[in-house]
């Protein structure tokens, strides 16, 4: 037996979460397929049936345009394409398979394919929520924090979406102030909605007075949602002709509830889900060959007991898995989500929900998973609490997805030899020059005896998440932005505010 070694220094960072680096992920293994492709190439091929037989509604003028000159079958009057099988896969063959997305720090871009793996924050919150006030509407403030703290984490990627809506400034120039903030308060990748032609406009304006003309990777980008069953509108077609022709970003997604938007089988859901995904994708293609899109996946089921949608669930599972499946059989970026849950509060039933929507986004080798850190309530609601305890998961995964070394020093073999048999490895030479990255250093969780923890309040991990949300904030420091970028922009905010005064978007 080895003689008694000193314990190890207490020299371990006190919040992981705001030391780690950025980083691109990759994800070392295989996709996980669920279907045999027998049954894959079944879902193709009755989704090409719907295309072709029941068709798609297109609730544009212009999208009808760009169908009926590709050669489709338009019945302008119903505002509806019949999409043969053909012109479809042909408009797909030039989508990318993989982009570089720029961030306004080069150091910050990401790269959305192949077996990359980003993650994004939740987004499209009316509610925003946490310990010392409750649920309440979203506010500007809010929205700034949210952003605040995806800028310092790096576990994720993006850090400017729609985390909250800003209830507190006119809806008719939201957009602009909250693209200001994304601009200013991060320098991470700005996602900005795809609604209608106007927000796009503005947005793409801006983002040229921060990079300049755009004409080389994207820089901003949006979903694309389809108004499941088999129907496009006005401002989904809007915004997605709009990025599409500026080769800015689109997720063409179906919000398809089975049993509700679509028959309640999931093999017909997923068919329905891919036909919908073709014909935006497609039209993409037609607006612009070459443009960035990402085929994007949001399938669960209903809850068949009350109507509500339900979210970490096993057919959702089923739907992740498929959908990736059918992504890579198109050459086509997948998008899917992480972090769902129908509860109400950042309890064992968020947790759990929201790892059985995480782990088969992972396993699928979903490109961008986004919602992957504070949603709540159903999309409802963002939960400060749930932000932090999302985070710890995704950091957990990225540790995870690094994988561990099989050599010589990591087999130590004379670690093994020095101990022997009814030893203890603490203060072995090999574990003193190791002990600080060893393993994954947790932010969240409590490994306290129950005496020790106890004595120390008890918290549960709610509690501790909402001490470390205030703590990722007060230790937050804006990124530089050149002073006459900013001052572009807020001249262009005031400017557009007062030419928009008393307009009615879409929002």
């Amino acid at each position: 037996m080895s003689r008694q070694r000193p314990r190890l220094p207490r020299t371990m960072p006190k919040l992981p979460l705001l030391d780690m680096p950025f980083r691109n992920l990759r994800n070392p293994r295989p996709p996980y397929d669920w279907l045999d492709p027998d049954a894959l190439e079944r879902i193709h091929l009755a989704s090409l049936d719907i295309l072709e037989n029941v068709g798609v509604d297109f609730l544009d003028d212009e999208a009808l345009d760009i169908w009926q000159q590709a050669g489709a079958k338009v019945d302008r009057k119903a505002r509806h394409v019949w999409l043969d099988r053909g012109l479809v896969l042909a408009a797909l063959s030039s989508a990318p398979s993989s982009f570089r997305w720029r961030a306004r720090h080069p150091a910050h871009d990401v790269v959305i394919g192949g077996d990359g793996i980003a993650f994004s924050p939740c987004g499209g919150m009316v509610y925003v929520a946490d310990l010392d006030r409750g649920r309440r509407i979203g506010s500007s403030t809010d929205y700034a924090n949210l952003l605040k703290l995806s800028q310092a984490c790096h576990a994720l990627h993006f850090a400017a979406w729609e985390q909250v809506t800003a209830q507190d400034v006119p809806v008719n120039v939201r957009h602009l102030h909250r693209v200001r903030a994304g601009l200013t308060l991060t320098d991470k990748v700005v996602m900005e909605g795809a609604h209608g032609r106007v927000i796009t406009a503005d947005t793409l304006a801006m983002m040229q007075l921060v990079y300049g003309a755009l004409d080389g990777d994207p820089v901003t980008g949006d979903v694309i949602n389809v108004n499941s069953p088999l129907r496009y509108d006005e401002r989904m077609l809007g915004g997605l002709i709009t990025y599409a022709r500026a080769g800015q970003v689109t997720f063409i997604t179906p919000f398809i509830l089975a049993g509700a938007m679509s028959p309640v089988t999931m093999a017909a859901a997923l068919a329905q889900q891919n036909a919908e995904v073709l014909a935006g994708v497609a039209l993409t293609q037609l607006v612009r060959p070459g443009a960035p899109v990402i085929y994007g996946g949001f399938t669960t089921n209903i809850d068949l007991r009350n109507g509500s949608p339900a979210f970490g669930t096993p057919e959702g599972a089923w739907a992740a898995l498929v959908g990736g499946q059918l992504a890579r059989r198109y050459g086509l970026p997948y998008r899917g989500s992480g972090g769902l849950t129908g509860s109400k509060a950042a309890d064992a039933q968020a947790t759990y929900e929201s790892l059985w929507s995480l782990w088969p986004a992972v396993l699928a080798h979903t490109n961008l998973i986004m919602h992957a850190a504070g949603w709540m309530d159903g999309g409802l609601t963002v939960s400060f609490e749930k932000f932090v305890i999302d985070l710890e998961n995704l950091a957990m995964f990225r540790h995870f997805l690094e994988g561990f070394a099989v050599d010589e020093p990591s087999l130590a073999l004379a670690a093994i030899a020095e101990v022997g048999p009814g030893g203890h490895h603490l203060g072995t030479s090999h574990t003193q020059e190791r002990y600080r990255d060893a393993f994954y250093a947790t932010s969240l969780s409590d490994r306290l005896g129950y005496e020790t923890w106890a004595l120390a309040g008890g918290e549960d991990a709610a509690t501790r998440a909402n001490r470390i949300w205030k703590e990722m904030l007060a230790h937050y420091e804006q990124p530089p932005l050149d002073a006459s970028i900013a001052e572009a922009l807020d001249d262009y905010v005031a400017r557009r505010e007062r030419e928009l005064s008393g307009a009615r978007l879409y929002e």
